[in-house]
């Protein structure tokens, strides 16, 4: 392995373990040397790569949200339709995450970075860079939809800005554990909304499932 590869591999893996940590304790309780120890490698190090605890939350939101859109995109490439694609994108979205799981979206993480970004510029504008990157993603399945007739015209702006804002908002409940809004009912209320506003039809194997509890939701999780 060269020493650049080597490099690269233990960026990673602090991001990776980032990702891990600040999920369950949260940015306010961890520490740069948390970090470091769950990594296997020096707090210097950590320093050295990412300079502050800021910089390190933003950067592993960054990294695990590409490990989630090269996921997507794999997924999105298996089918042709919009009304598929953008069915898919919000069932890839809906989940409750997984801290272990680096493809899965970081809900929990996204509750710090946009606490930390009221107040970050640096933090701020890796806020704005992944929204932008999200709501393109969106847009680009709509516009491929409406284009190809399966979706109705819309101001395709409009639309992308309100369903990301829901994804977003929804998401927050479910981080949040809300006995009223588990990962099975947000994904429910996304469909139901991207459907009316589209005017497309949902697939009937499309169903939701009975909402989980909060208890179930995370026993899921881990099994």
């Amino acid at each position: 392995m060269s020493r650049s590869q080597g490099a690269i591999d233990r960026r990673e893996e602090i991001l990776r373990s980032a990702v891990q940590v600040i999920s369950r304790r949260g940015h306010a309780d961890t520490r740069l040397s948390h970090v470091a120890e769950r990594a296997g490698v020096s707090q210097a190090l950590v320093v050295y790569y990412f300079g502050t605890r800021e910089s390190l939350l933003a950067q592993a939101l960054g990294y695990s949200d590409a490990r989630f859109y090269d996921l997507a995109a794999a997924e999105l490439a298996k089918t042709a339709t919009a009304t598929r694609k953008l069915i898919r994108l919000l069932e890839l979205s809906c989940t409750a995450g997984d801290p272990d799981d680096p493809d899965q979206p970081a809900w929990v993480l996204w509750l710090d970075l946009w606490a930390v970004a009221a107040r970050n510029p640096e933090v701020a504008e890796h806020r704005r860079k992944l929204d932008q990157h999200w709501r393109e993603t969106i847009r680009t399945v709509v516009i491929q939809g409406v284009a190809s007739g399966e979706f109705k015209s819309v101001n395709v702006d409009d639309f992308t800005i309100r369903l990301a804002a829901l994804v977003d908002g929804l998401a927050l409940q479910v981080a949040l554990e809300d006995s009223e809004v588990d990962a099975d009912r947000m994904l429910q209320l996304c469909l139901g909304y991207a459907a009316s506003a589209l005017g497309f039809s949902l697939p009937r194997r499309r169903a939701v499932r009975s909402p989980r509890t909060p208890a179930e939701t995370r026993k899921a999780a881990v099994a």
